[in-house]
């Protein structure tokens, strides 16, 4: 067989029988995807090939997408000051530790940027496996904030990077905070048609639909933003998950269009992400002196500063359900490995802390998301007795 067939092959039958590892080993399918992409790329049933890439990044814009549609941007605005103030004390918080933590341990200014990354693309994971709880909708809320945070520093971290601080810094800045101001008159103008003719939105996707009209609209709004990225030149999966956000916000009467858009993407796009994910990292790496003492202290201390800040929502959630939405936002999988690779590849980070954060960001995952379900099994059980 060719090396293209045997790339397909291993990706179906990844795909296929990831759930049942999953389920054996009582563990979530997106780790198990992960761990056997990283053995099967270095067995060498797994390589480089550019079309496996392209649908990888497909299905990271799909995965940022997916998150989108979970966060409906009318009930954000009028989510309560009170919940608002603990979401900006939270992301204080972060970059407080982060600035701490950097500053103690004598690493790079880029650290500072790199520890506090928040990413919900595996919030909606998290969604898929248990649903809607309280402690998952703060998640989204304060994590879709942080997200806007988190990719606008990307952004304007990848032109510095890539520039330094010179004109193309600066115009990448005003082109992200124009875009903003864009984005705000296109949302609101939507908002006053769709309340004076709220006709329009049945029209455009219809209840009684044969013919897939609102898949076809939400891929289409899909593609207009991230054209409208790459033209742009700023982050794709930015203008991916703003179209997500259109979804819940401006068809509520499709309640059941984001799960069918989601099911989409987690039995097929989105498990490619994570396939690819893992052939990123090469084991043998792991030979490497200090690497994984490294990386578990970059894992353990991203996992701290989240959970440490989480407890700012203890009033409202509680104990147990603020440590959830803590580490919740402790698997910033995407950002983490696309901006430590910007920083490796403009030498801001050298290649151990380059393999120490994709293994960092690999531990998280795995042991991020076990030990959600650990306390979520945990929680039910205290109260069923």
């Amino acid at each position: 067989m060719t090396p293209n067939v045997t790339l397909i092959i291993t990706i179906a039958l990844i795909i296929v029988f990831s759930p049942f590892f999953a389920k054996l080993l009582k563990l979530p399918t997106t780790p198990i995807e992960i761990i056997l992409g990283s053995i099967f790329g270095y067995i060498g049933f797994l390589h480089d090939e550019h079309l496996f890439d392209i649908v990888a990044e497909v299905g990271f814009l799909y995965l940022m997408f997916i998150a989108g549609t979970e966060i409906n941007l009318k009930n954000v605005l009028q989510t309560p000051k009170t919940i608002m103030k603990r979401v900006f004390f939270y992301l204080v918080l972060l970059y407080t530790f982060a600035i701490v933590f950097s500053l103690y341990f004598k690493l790079g200014n880029i650290f500072i940027i790199l520890l506090p990354l928040i990413s919900v693309g595996l919030v909606a994971a998290l969604s898929k496996e248990y649903g809607k709880t309280p402690w998952l909708d703060i998640s989204m809320t304060a994590g879709g904030i942080g997200e806007v945070v988190s990719i606008a520093i990307l952004t304007i971290s990848s032109a510095g990077l890539k520039s330094g601080l010179g004109l193309e810094l600066f115009q990448t800045l005003f082109t992200l905070i124009l875009f903003l101001i864009v984005m705000y008159f296109i949302f609101r103008a939507m908002q006053l048609l769709f309340w004076w003719y709220p006709e329009v939105s049945v029209a455009l996707m219809p209840q009684k639909d044969n013919q897939e009209q609102d898949i076809r609209l939400s891929l289409a709004i899909l593609l207009l933003l991230v054209a409208s990225m790459l033209y742009l030149h700023l982050e794709l999966a930015f203008g991916a998950f703003l179209a997500g956000i259109f979804i819940p916000t401006y068809f509520e009467h499709k309640h059941e269009l984001p799960e069918k858009l989601a099911s989409f993407g987690f039995g097929f796009l989105i498990p490619i992400f994570f396939i690819h994910i893992g052939t990123s990292f090469d084991l043998n790496a792991l030979t490497m002196d200090g690497l994984i003492s490294k990386a578990s202290l970059i894992a353990l201390a991203m996992v701290s500063m989240r959970v440490l800040a989480s407890l700012v929502f203890i009033k409202k959630l509680g104990a147990i359900d603020s440590i959830l939405m803590g580490l919740s936002h402790s698997m910033p999988l995407t950002l983490l490995i696309a901006m430590a690779t910007l920083a490796y590849h403009s030498q801001s980070i050298d290649q151990l802390h380059y393999y120490a954060f994709i293994l960092a960001a690999l531990f998280q995952v795995i042991g991020v998301m076990v030990t959600i379900k650990l306390i979520n099994n945990y929680k039910f059980t205290k109260l069923e007795n």
